[in-house]
């Protein structure tokens, strides 16, 4: 797990530090927050092949961590998906211009980005209907917010020796659309608990997972503005 300090808006201001090793934690976190958007939206909007969009993908990570991609972000004139999605639409149309082969491995990974993971999500989508692409990131950037804080709630409830309750919320908040949903008396019977042990808990990580959910999306907006923007765009 990378160090990188989980702090207030830590994400988007240690990008601009003139600390090497902070610069580049910061952009670890980044790029585990988007690869999975970029690797997507590459493959759908750009045509590109899986092959094609993961070195693509690993390519623009590692080409705006040199040259300072997101140094010159002025969150007062986009929000940062935003201007993020275009530097990958310069890169792309740069790269394909030029016909440059980015080949994985070329330089060093960032971070390690599963790929084969990305492609199984991409079968199991309704991608022939999309025709709106920004809207498309938008949501998979949503999924990728909420599965970190999914990701956090797992492991406090474990270090608190309370592995169950994350156990019930995911069986009952977090089961996939083809899974049907347990009604709490079932899990009640499967967990040995009663009813009211499996309300409480699952309201107990309700309230954390919103709170998972908040800090990770307020790491990564870059003034109280966007997060703001943000937050009202989440909850309607």
């Amino acid at each position: 797990m990378s160090a990188f300090p989980v702090t207030r808006h830590s994400m988007m201001a240690a990008i601009r530090s003139d600390r090497d090793d902070v610069r580049r934690s910061a952009f670890e976190a980044l790029v585990t927050a988007y690869w999975k958007p970029v690797f997507k939206y590459v493959r759908l909007k750009w045509h590109a092949s899986p092959d094609d969009a993961a070195d693509l993908t690993q390519g623009f990570f590692l080409r705006a961590f040199e040259k300072d991609f997101f140094a010159s972000f002025d969150p007062a004139k986009a929000r940062f998906r935003t201007y993020l999605r275009t530097c990958l639409d310069g890169f792309v149309a740069n790269a394909r211009k030029a016909d440059a082969r980015l080949k994985r491995g070329g330089g060093v990974a960032l971070v390690p980005l599963d790929f084969d993971e990305a492609e199984r999500e991409l079968r199991h989508q309704a991608t022939n209907a999309i025709h709106d692409f920004d809207a498309y990131f938008h949501r998979e950037w949503l999924r990728g917010l909420f599965a970190a804080a999914a990701a956090r709630l797992r492991d406090a409830c474990a270090a608190r020796g309370r592995a169950e309750r994350f156990t019930l919320f995911e069986a009952y908040d977090l089961g996939g659309e083809d899974t049907a949903r347990p009604t709490y008396a079932e899990l009640a019977r499967r967990h040995n608990l009663s009813s009211i042990d499996v309300t409480n808990e699952l309201a107990a990580a309700r309230r954390e997972f919103r709170r998972f959910v908040l800090e990770a999306l307020r790491e990564q907006c870059a003034s109280d503005e966007e997060f703001e923007a943000e937050l009202r765009g989440l909850t309607g």
